[in-house]
């Protein structure tokens, strides 16, 4: 399949499949968008909510190009928070595409540009400490083979769309989600489909529909109530 880095509206850059008209991030603004679904109404909104817990414990469904492990960092230095992040991705992107990509230089924390050749170089299946108060584990795998249980906070549901692969977006999927949430976890995705509420609210979760990132009207933010 075809693959290049094109560069979005904000000036970040993404990786687009050209045979499939998809996109692993935002045309509209590839940081503009993590930033504003996984950070601000996700991994913020929780910590606002439980500031008590520590670690917050984070699983990405989609680790892909790092740009959401990188936005996470960067709030981490912010605002002084301990996460444990665990990163899902079946079909792990090149190096090639990971130095071209270049998402250190969209972040001003200091050594981000290391840090973020250490997301992408340090091996697989194993516990790393990638910054102080930041720990990452990446597994590569399938979505569905995931069978945590009451294991995470938050989770940043970032699989390709429903358009593209409509069974990542389904009842069994999301049956997965629900389960790997602690009580009162929260996952949050860029889509607001109508099927994928739906599928949402039929496994347990109380969903809402939020203000969406730029060229997106609205998102989804699902939380699991015990």
């Amino acid at each position: 399949m075809e693959r290049k880095i094109i560069t979005t509206a904000d000036g970040s850059k993404t990786i687009q499949l050209l045979d499939l008209n998809e996109q692993y991030h935002s045309i509209h603004g590839a940081l503009q968008e993590s930033k504003h679904v996984y950070i601000e109404q996700g991994l913020k909104h929780f910590y606002t909510l439980c500031k008590s817990i520590k670690p917050i414990s984070v699983l990405e469904i989609g680790f892909g190009t790092g740009l959401n492990a990188m936005a996470t960092l960067d709030e981490l230095k912010k605002s002084a928070l301990q996460i444990n992040y665990v990163g899902v991705e079946a079909y792990p992107v090149s190096v090639e595409e990971v130095n071209e990509l270049n998402y250190g230089s969209q972040f001003t924390f200091e050594n981000s540009g290391q840090l973020f050749q250490d997301l992408h170089q340090v091996s697989w299946e194993e516990l790393h400490e990638i910054s102080p108060g930041f720990t990452l584990v990446k597994q590569q795998k399938f979505f569905s083979k995931i069978t945590d249980i009451n294991t995470f906070h938050v989770i940043y549901f970032d699989a390709f769309g429903p358009r593209i692969q409509p069974e990542l977006w389904t009842e069994d999927i999301f049956i997965i989600m629900y389960d790997a949430l602690a009580e009162n976890g929260i996952l949050v995705t860029y889509s607001a489909k109508g099927s994928v509420r739906r599928a949402m609210q039929a496994v347990g979760f109380v969903v809402e529909r939020i203000p969406g990132p730029p060229g997106k009207r609205e998102m989804l933010r699902a939380w699991k109530e015990v």
